[in-house]
């Protein structure tokens, strides 16, 4: 479904991608991670067009992304996409933020967009927080939205450039939430984190960045348990010294935490390595 062969770009005389490729199924899960400054956001950026490239090709289906007589516009209706910062409108309502686009994109009437919208507030456990404003949301809050706003369109692919990274940790849960119940339902995915319990728990696929470069393309299990690289190795090392382990009867387990752990206890063997645990023993 996506195909990325080969993609090099540079900042002036600095290379910040080098020959990259990888592919993603349909209904795929890929995790990209590595550590910061790696080229992890540039690249999914690419895939969309919302960063240029000097050589290679990106393709999602028939159409390839960088060819200059593509429609961008028309390719990201098939491609929602969520950043770091919620990019929501401040001066429209959580359910303005939604019909918006349907309404422009797509021309759908005002009816029709509004049923759509609710209908997916309800999916991200947000349908009490339609007529609020962003400001009055919290981060977590915003970032459900944010991601509701991206589906509205009816995406194809899903793209997620470190959805977590600006939220406080105690919100961090909630959209992980989201985010697991669509990769259970089927949605490809392409997502750059460094949340690895998330990744271990619906990755098909993780592709690890260093420097640029893809250093590793491995399935979940053997990521985790056995990567290939030396420097894939020292990357989980590093995860593990930074977050020693914690025992989960040592601390309070949150409702959000206990429906993660109880939701894959009960999906175990769907995904990843059936665990929503990552390599340093901490449960999200």
């Amino acid at each position: 479904m996506i195909s990325i062969g080969n993609i090099s770009k540079a900042y002036a005389a600095t290379p910040v991608l080098k020959n990259c490729s990888f592919t993603v199924d349909k209904g795929e899960v890929v995790v990209i991670c590595g550590p910061s400054g790696s080229g992890k956001s540039t690249l999914i950026q690419c895939v969309n067009g919302l960063e240029s490239i000097q050589s290679g090709q990106v393709r999602i289906g028939e159409i390839s992304v960088h060819d200059p007589h593509t429609n961008l516009s028309m390719l990201r209706r098939k491609v929602g996409m969520v950043f770091q910062h919620f990019e929501l409108f401040p001066h429209l309502t959580v359910l303005g933020n939604l019909c918006l686009a349907q309404r422009k994109v797509l021309g759908r009437s005002r009816e029709h967009a509004t049923d759509r919208a609710l209908e997916l507030l309800a999916r991200v456990g947000l349908a009490d927080q339609a007529y609020k404003y962003p400001s009055q949301l919290s981060g977590g809050q915003q970032q459900r939205v944010a991601i509701a706003r991206a589906l509205s369109l009816d995406p194809e692919v899903m793209l997620f450039d470190e959805p977590t990274s600006a939220l406080d940790p105690e919100m961090v849960g909630e959209v992980l939430e989201v985010m697991v119940a669509l990769a259970r339902d089927g949605m490809t995915m392409i997502v750059v984190t460094h949340e690895m319990g998330f990744a271990r728990m619906v990755a098909d696929w993780i592709v690890f960045m260093d420097a640029g470069e893809i250093v590793e393309k491995s399935r979940v299990e053997q990521f985790f348990s056995c990567p290939e690289s030396h420097r894939a190795k020292a990357f989980l090392a590093s995860i593990t010294r930074s977050h020693p382990t914690q025992d989960r009867a040592e601390r309070p387990v949150s409702a959000q935490e206990e429906t993660v752990h109880t939701s894959q206890h009960a999906s175990s063997g769907n995904r990843g390595a059936g665990t929503n645990q990552d390599p340093s023993g901490l449960v999200f």
